[in-house]
């Protein structure tokens, strides 16, 4: 499936003492426009990068990239990604599986160690393994790029999670309000939430929170349920089912989450439970395609347009082993993805309807960041704060 990646713009929050000042081959993060480079682009950068770290095993650049977990398709498209632009490079892509889970995710890079790649983008979600899956990598002077989830001494690149959280939930008190009129504060916000991967998710759930209340006047904080999804489908559904008691009867069901997995688990124990005339969801990440094209309940997601993700990393890695200097954090600019709008994104589904008249709260958002950038929790995490 191939995204049109003209939708997919990086914007780079460079520290004052980490510019990134050259175009390495058509590449500079801060302008970059998010298509892939040429074959012959990247293997300029290959021949560049050897004259200045030669591979290891003396031949071949090989890059171990280590997925979120691959049978879950926002992994299955930032893999076929990464896989295309390493091919047109030239170079030995070694892919390990963290199955959502810390130790696995350090018995891998153990093993790429072992393996002496030459660079490492590790996509892993618990946060407490952060700082000793990079030890093993600090160990031997390999350097990595972290793919969502910050790691310590990694370079970043991801998602906006505060402009994308606030996006998200904003569109979603958009749809209540078309949906339910007066009623919406009679209704409950269920928000997905990933407590287990840190300070990075909690930015993007803070975010849909502030979004949703931004456009909601007095909607009641007891009526803000927040449940861990552990990153799944099947635990998502299991929470929601288990959180359902608590709303009565008719009452109005909001739905957002940590990624579309999770709301579509969400959603579907609602409709397990027949109370699904009564909600409303949107996702993150729009990497469920067919579920966003045809399920009414499910209005929107916010864009992240994975597939492109690769299109970023490979030239990162590559500037890296240059000796070129990167971002401490390159980050995806987002769209709303909608059924008026999705064949714009996915070729294969049709348009439907008309367009919805969503406009991002521009000046509300400015004043929660402003507001954000001054919380204790987001203390050591300024480099990967967006600056706007």
């Amino acid at each position: 499936m191939k995204i049109p990646t003209r939708f997919l713009v990086a914007a780079a929050c460079l520290a004052a003492t980490s510019v990134y000042a050259d175009d390495f081959h058509g590449f500079d993060p801060a302008k970059f426009d998010g298509s892939m480079l040429s074959a012959d682009a990247l293997k300029a950068m290959v021949a560049d990068a050897s004259k200045v770290t030669p591979p290891k095993n003396g031949t071949k650049y090989s890059i171990g990239f280590a997925n979120l977990q691959r049978d879950i398709a926002f992994g299955v498209l930032v893999e076929k990604g990464i896989q295309a632009n390493a091919d047109a490079a030239g170079i030995d892509l070694v892919i390990a599986d963290n199955r959502l889970d810390g130790p696995t995710a350090l018995a891998n890079a153990k093993s790429f160690a072992e393996r002496k790649v030459d660079y490492v983008i590790e996509f892993q979600t618990d946060a407490n393994f952060g700082q000793t899956v990079m030890d093993v990598f600090k160990a031997d002077g390999t350097k990595v790029t972290a793919i969502d989830i910050p790691m310590p001494g990694a370079s970043f690149f991801g998602v906006n999670n505060p402009k994308s959280g606030f996006m998200g939930g904003s569109y979603l008190a958009t749809a209540a309000a078309k949906q339910f009129g007066a009623d919406v504060n009679n209704g409950y916000l269920v928000i997905g939430a990933l407590p287990q991967s840190g300070v990075i998710p909690r930015m993007r759930t803070d975010g849909q929170r502030a979004g949703f209340l931004s456009l909601t006047n007095d909607f009641p904080a007891d009526h803000i349920i927040e449940i861990d999804t552990k990153n799944t489908l099947q635990e998502s559904y299991t929470q929601m089912n288990n959180v359902l008691g608590r709303i009565p009867p008719g009452a109005p069901i909001m739905i957002i989450a940590i990624n579309d997995q999770a709301t579509m688990g969400m959603l579907q124990a609602v409709r397990a439970a027949g109370r699904v005339d009564q909600a409303i969801a949107v996702g993150n990440g729009a990497d469920e395609a067919e579920a966003l094209a045809t399920d009414p309940k499910l209005v929107a997601a916010t864009g992240s347009f994975p597939g492109s993700y690769g299109n970023y990393l490979i030239p990162i890695a590559l500037s890296s082993l240059a000796g070129k200097e990167v971002p401490e954090a390159t980050f995806v600019t987002h769209q709303m993805v909608t059924k008026s709008n999705i064949c714009k994104f996915y070729k294969e589904f049709e348009c439907a309807g008309e367009a919805d008249g969503y406009t991002f709260p521009e000046a509300q958002f400015a004043t929660y960041l402003s507001d954000l950038k001054k919380q204790d929790w987001l203390k050591g995490y300024e480099a990967i704060l967006p600056q706007q």
